[in-house]
């Protein structure tokens, strides 16, 4: 399982249920001399008090970021019910991390000094500039419903520094999502990363979804709960199930994976995932909803295509890829467990060293999405060359 050390990333991953022997495996495949950092994916069957004061006790004085999830993209590809884990070496990576814990009290003023104290974190370490070699990560407690606040905020207070995220999971459960920090887990929270390199990045999102014809106005909605009444001035359920062809009583989280909305800005679609319908046929979504925005339907297209498209196209631009992190909504992996892909593309992924997670929503510069593969390829070689 190891990568080569002096690549500056060496990913791990482990099955062990027993959270002391889980945390063991992990720093027995990734402990060395110059290991600064470790961001970990790890399953919610785990007791996670237990897997938290391990996974500290395990790494000594090494910080720890990480999330719950609902499905590991591990080394080798797609897991389930395990922790995936990558450490980074201080000498490539410089990074700097802080916990949110009210997210519903975090202002544009708490961002502000947020970034600045881990700028100057980062910067302490004299390794590269901050701006254009520094890209945010954040994990969010992905059944917070704030994850729009918090990410105006941090995206206005980024200004030109790249950011994407996932949001954390708890294996399809929908009931308490965390994410780690400090030795233990948190739920209503969020946690910052920020990660300065001397080696090439880019951060990207994609998604394999097109559009079709069908178009569904929001003419009642609760935005605060993210909850849609009206679609069409009809009951939201009775609406969406007509325009997709499905009965009412059909209508479930694969119903809805595969029969996306989306909302265009400019000329991209960025979908507003559903997350459950009510008895009073009104549907719940993982995404900001307002009234009067127009949602198109979606079709799935072809996924592995978009993939390779994707890294053909990283490849090109950044030559030979060291890592990728990636977070890969659920609703894909519900895709795929669908229609009997995940072997395949679980195979494309570890052949493109992507390590991450399935999440309950996406982050990218500032936008909260969903249905989408979003992450950071890191690159190998030109970086090197030019120290």
């Amino acid at each position: 399982m190891h990568e080569m050390q002096t690549d500056g990333v060496v990913s791990a991953m482990t099955l062990a249920t027993a959270p002391q022997d889980a945390a063991q495996v992990l720093a027995s495949q990734l402990l060395h001399p110059h290991l600064g950092f470790v961001l970990f994916f790890c399953s919610a069957e785990y007791d996670l008090q237990a897997l938290g004061t391990a996974l500290q006790q395990s790494f000594g004085g090494i910080r720890l970021v990480g999330c719950t999830s609902a499905g590991e993209i591990t080394p080798n590809g797609y897991g389930r019910g395990g922790v995936t884990a990558v450490g980074f070496d201080h000498r490539h990576f410089s990074i700097a991390m802080e916990l949110i814990d009210e997210m519903e009290q975090f202002s544009l003023i708490d961002a502000q000094q947020m970034v600045e104290r881990l700028a100057g974190d980062c910067r302490s370490n004299t390794l590269a500039p901050i701006k254009g070699h520094s890209f945010a990560l954040t994990l969010l407690d992905g059944l917070s419903s704030r994850e729009e606040m918090v990410l105006t905020a941090l995206s206005a207070a980024l200004g030109d520094i790249p950011h994407f995220g996932g949001s954390a999971a708890d294996d399809n459960h929908l009931t308490h999502t965390h994410v780690y920090f400090d030795g233990q887990f948190h739920g209503s929270a969020a946690v910052v990363v920020l990660v300065n390199t001397w080696l090439d990045f880019e951060v990207f999102t994609t998604h394999h979804l097109l559009p079709r014809a069908e178009k569904l106005v929001v003419t009642r909605a609760d935005s605060t709960l993210r909850r849609v009444h009206e679609l069409n001035a009809e009951p939201a359920a009775l609406e969406y199930a007509r325009v997709i062809g499905v009965p009412v009583a059909d209508l479930d989280h694969r119903v809805f994976a595969a029969h996306p909305l989306a909302v265009r800005i400019n000329q991209q679609y960025y979908v507003r995932a559903i997350q459950q319908v009510h008895p009073d046929l009104s549907l719940s979504f993982y995404c900001a909803v307002e009234n009067g925005i127009v949602l198109t339907a979606m079709a799935p297209g072809a996924l592995l295509p978009n993939l390779q498209a994707l890294f053909e196209g990283l490849h090109a631009r950044l030559g030979p890829l060291l890592l990728t992190i990636g977070c890969d909504c659920f609703l894909r992996r519900l895709e795929l467990d669908a229609n009997g892909s995940v072997g395949q593309i679980g195979a494309f992924l570890r052949e493109h060293r992507v390590m991450g997670f399935n999440t309950y929503g996406e982050q990218f510069n500032g936008m909260h999405i969903n249905q989408t593969f979003t992450g950071v390829a890191i690159a190998r070689s030109r970086a090197a060359v030019q120290r």
